[in-house]
């Protein structure tokens, strides 16, 4: 491979009945008192939250994280599992760390599809 490889974690969660019992208000405040404190410590791991409610049971949201830095991501997780977030508030269903069109680089061709 060539140049930083970014790496990308989708992180499936599903809310526990603890989550949605709470209201709205409640919800956004915690998100910003324990949650956003630690993203902003760790600037190099972007993250993008998706909902699957709709279209999936087994899990409610997606967690999509990028970054060139791993040890980064780690440590937000570490804190995470310091938090409520972790096991209280959401079940971390699986985790899927991936490398998007690793298979581009790794044989030199352009990736299917743009």
């Amino acid at each position: 491979m060539h140049g930083p490889i970014t790496h990308t974690m989708f992180m499936l969660v599903k809310t526990t009945t603890a989550w949605l019992a709470k209201p709205p208000k409640e919800r956004f405040a915690f998100l910003g008192a324990s949650i956003e404190p630690i993203l902003a410590r760790h600037p190099a791991v972007k993250m993008r939250f998706f909902d699957a409610e709709a279209f999936s049971a087994r899990v409610s949201d997606v967690i999509v994280w990028e970054t060139q830095a791993l040890g980064e991501y780690q440590a937000i997780v570490e804190a995470l599992r310091e938090t409520e977030f972790w096991g209280t508030y959401f079940e971390v269903v699986d985790i899927i760390p991936s490398i998007e069109n690793a298979y581009a680089s790794h044989y030199e061709v352009a990736p299917v599809g743009g």
